[in-house]
């Protein structure tokens, strides 16, 4: 299967622009949607073990060194997940014919770098599709060719070129004390290096240029302008998965696999996790921009999965792979509800809005369920991956970072609960009285989401039996 997954969006993109097919442009969007959601069927039917590996007849033809682990799997299927709702709110707020199908290009082709990222194992294939997704990335968003979104395009690309500066001269000095640059090779180089200064060079290097993928603290600037000026739906993609997987899965993979994640490493990585957990909360208290604000919540989100990581515990690492889970599905139903906001009301200041959940019901509870579960509250899915983490921290021996991930929660429920109170709760605002509730192609993917969010959180003791800790206790040996 993890051939099928590199080769079928790569050949849907190539039908859909052959230029006899033009008739395929006016069914794109099913097609795209389509192999999204199979991608979900196949991914969480492989997890159950109730399919075989149905790509194994092409595995003679690739020469990329390709596996599937559960690690692959969790990220597989959030990414499944996430560009569905992508692509169904492009169909709500893209009008145009040709501009839709535009659009599901850039997604399909995002969707190949995002799951060849997932499912390599070596580290110039990891950085080849890396960089798949940033290109795709830079045009989503600038997708609108407005001032906003070529700016917050132009920023991303400027740090974008920094970090592929650094990787790639991580990549060279690792290939001077390894044979090759499949992860086990190089770690097992690694071990019996006694060149430590390159060695180390190489390793910094590295986690630098996967910090600023990751939008970490302080290589965070570009992320709050590329979130925010993105078109809505590109928005929903770029929070919800790419910089996700771009940065932290890479992170997570790397820290794992090749370098030792308790030893440095493991301390830089706990203490940007620190960092980025508090200046992401308290930079999102001060915001009036709805997608601003969420753009910054998830700076501080993605610290919790770096304290995680850099726990070096089973428990740690898995609750930072089920918070990466977690932040995937609530973050995009976050923003995928800022853009029912948007189309809506035509603005994202949360001063311009008030009492909009007696207009939008569906909206607004779907909201609360996505901000309670990104502050923690019991019994949702992000409850229970901030849990483990806290416990984790404590175990190791870090209790101050324990009490700051406690900290940054209460930081968490308080700048949700005043958006919440600025955009849902209240007196309805004089002058919103026409508004409607969000079209059903966005409510479906809100909904479906919302319920993932329960679901996931509900039923947490097979969820973490089963898929979650077997991940941790792999990456942990």
């Amino acid at each position: 299967m993890p051939t099928l997954l590199i080769i079928l969006p790569l050949a849907l993109l190539l039908i859909l622009n052959l230029p006899l097919l033009r008739a395929a442009r006016r069914v794109s969007f099913w097609l795209c949607a389509v192999l999204a959601l199979a991608q979900v069927v196949a991914t969480a039917t492989h997890m159950g073990g109730l399919i075989p590996d149905l790509g194994a007849a092409f595995d003679p033809y690739i020469v990329l060194q390709l596996r599937m682990t559960g690690l692959s799997e969790v990220v597989l299927l959030a990414i499944g997940i996430v560009v569905l709702a992508s692509l169904f709110t492009a169909r709500a707020m893209i009008a145009d014919h040709d501009e839709r199908f535009k659009f599901g290009n850039l997604v399909i082709l995002a969707m190949m770098g995002l799951n060849g990222t997932a499912l390599l194992a070596d580290l110039i294939s990891l950085y080849v599709f890396i960089e798949i997704t940033a290109v795709s990335s830079f045009i989503l968003i600038a997708f609108d060719r407005d001032s906003d979104g070529l700016e917050g395009s132009f920023k991303y690309i400027i740090l974008s070129a920094v970090a592929t500066a650094a990787l790639l001269a991580s990549i060279a000095l690792f290939m001077m004390v390894s044979p090759d640059t499949s992860f086990a090779a190089v770690r097992a180089a690694l071990a019996v290096s006694q060149h430590s200064f390159y060695v180390n060079l190489a390793a910094g290097l590295l986690l630098c240029g996967l910090f600023v993928k990751g939008g970490l603290v302080p290589f965070h600037w570009w992320l709050p302008d590329a979130y925010s000026s993105a078109p809505a739906p590109a928005s929903v993609l770029l929070a919800g998965i790419i910089t996700k997987v771009s940065g932290i899965y890479a992170l997570i993979v790397v820290s794992t696999s090749i370098l030792t994640v308790g030893g440095a490493a493991g301390e830089v990585i706990m203490v940007l996790g620190i960092v980025s957990a508090i200046a992401g909360a308290l930079l999102a208290l001060g915001q009036r921009d709805m997608k601003r604000m969420l753009a910054y919540s998830s700076v501080s989100q993605v610290g919790y999965i770096m304290l995680g990581l850099g726990s070096g515990t089973a428990l740690g690492v898995a609750g930072a792979v089920f918070h990466f889970f977690n932040h995937a599905i609530f973050k995009s139903l976050l923003f995928v509800n800022a853009a029912a906001v948007e189309g809506s009301l035509g603005t994202r200041d949360m001063d311009r809005m008030g009492g909009i959940a007696s207009k939008m019901p569906v909206t607004g509870v779907t909201s609360i369920i996505g901000f309670f579960s990104a502050a923690g509250i019991p019994p949702l899915a992000g409850f229970w991956s901030k849990v483990m983490i806290i416990i984790a921290l404590w175990q190791a021996g870090h209790q101050t970072a324990s009490v700051v991930a406690v900290l940054v929660g209460v930081l968490t429920l308080a700048y949700f609960l005043s958006m919440q109170r600025r955009v849902f709760f209240g007196r309805l605002r004089e002058g919103l009285g026409e508004i409607r509730e969000a079209r059903m192609s966005i409510l479906v993917p809100a909904v479906s989401l919302a319920l993932i969010t329960v679901a996931a959180g509900l039923f947490f003791k097979p969820v973490f039996s089963k898929i979650i800790m077997p991940v941790g206790e792999m990456l942990v040996k």
